[in-house]
């Protein structure tokens, strides 16, 4: 028996956004209609609360994938060559448990938190929205960068980073036919745009709601920790709120649960679940001035569609290495 091994090279060369947001649409309306079993993820946290180890199991029954994400996640690891967010995605055959493959979860991850906000954007901006911010300047927002290009006709691309040399990298190095404008500040970015994706690794609020224009669609997508949050209470109440999964934005959702703890909302004000809204079981954006939120957590069925994919894609073009395994005994 042979496991597949595919480095972060080989996910890149695989994994096309193109390919990835119709996947990620329908891995989540997959879940929706319940043909998924997805428990709340466990962490283990270093002594010193310097990293965590995550654990992400799941099932998912079309495409059929079994398996697991284990990652790390190291705040300190910015700056530094290292992705914040490194680890394994493990495939398992259904019928015998056996290892099917090994997929570095740092590129999947990339690509896929993108392709589901891109998945998103369809469904819950205005169609004609195409004015991008982007808060943050790392994997991902060069991630959602490319998969809004997917989701809208884009025709202007702002970016902010509190390290100015960071944005500016990001513009020079960014291959999108519309050129990135980089911003003094997180205000003049936002201002007028009608999707804003925030991939920050802030722990305060970048957002506020004061800037967001009627109609706007947020993507938010770098806070997925109970004391960390991204978006200022305004900008959550003022919103319709969608995530990818309940249970895991009333547990771990700072976004979310510091809007509640200050009395703006309550559990109420979460609308639903995107998959619901991709099932047609969930009404989405429901008037043209609308601002909607997505909140993004990632839930391993993303991770599993990926995986399954990657595997598909990888026996058609030889791509990987197939390593030697146990068999029957």
């Amino acid at each position: 028996m042979k496991v597949l091994f595919l480095n972060e090279r080989d996910v890149h060369g695989l994994f096309e956004m193109s390919a990835a947001v119709p996947l990620m649409r329908a891995a989540l309306a997959t879940l929706a209609r319940g043909d998924a079993v997805l428990p709340l993820r466990s962490m283990v946290r270093l002594p010193d609360k310097s990293g965590i180890l995550g654990l992400m199991p799941g099932y998912l029954g079309a495409p059929q994938a079994f398996g697991l994400k284990v990652v790390t996640v190291m705040p300190g690891n910015h700056g530094t060559g290292y992705e914040s967010h490194q680890g394994v995605v493990m495939l398992f055959g259904v019928e015998h448990g056996e290892p099917l493959a090994v997929i570095d979860a740092a590129a999947i991850t990339e690509i896929r938190t993108g392709a589901v906000s891109g998945a998103v954007t369809q469904a819950l901006a205005k169609q004609d929205a195409g004015d991008l911010a982007i808060l943050g300047s790392g994997a991902q927002a060069r991630s959602h960068l490319a998969a809004m290009a997917v989701a809208r006709p884009l025709r202007r691309v702002r970016v902010w980073s509190r390290t100015r040399a960071n944005a500016e990298r990001f513009a020079r190095e960014s291959k999108h036919a519309v050129k990135v404008e980089v911003c003094d500040d997180a205000a003049s970015a936002v201002r007028g745009a009608d999707l804003i994706c925030t991939t920050t690794a802030a722990s305060t609020p970048v957002l506020l709601g004061d800037w967001l224009s009627p109609g706007a669609h947020v993507n938010a997508v770098g806070a997925c920790f109970a004391a960390s949050r991204e978006l200022d209470t305004n900008a959550v109440a003022r919103a319709r709120f969608f995530t990818d999964r309940r249970e895991s934005c009333l547990a771990e959702a700072g976004d979310f649960r510091i809007a509640r703890e200050e009395g703006a909302i309550n559990d109420a004000h979460l609308l639903g679940e995107v998959g619901d809204v991709f099932a047609g079981q969930l009404a989405g954006r429901v008037g043209a001035d609308d601002i909607t939120v997505f909140e993004s957590l990632g839930i391993a069925v993303e991770d599993l569609a990926s995986a399954h994919h990657l595997l598909q894609r990888a026996r058609e073009t030889g791509a990987g290495q197939w390593l030697e395994w146990g068999g029957p005994a």
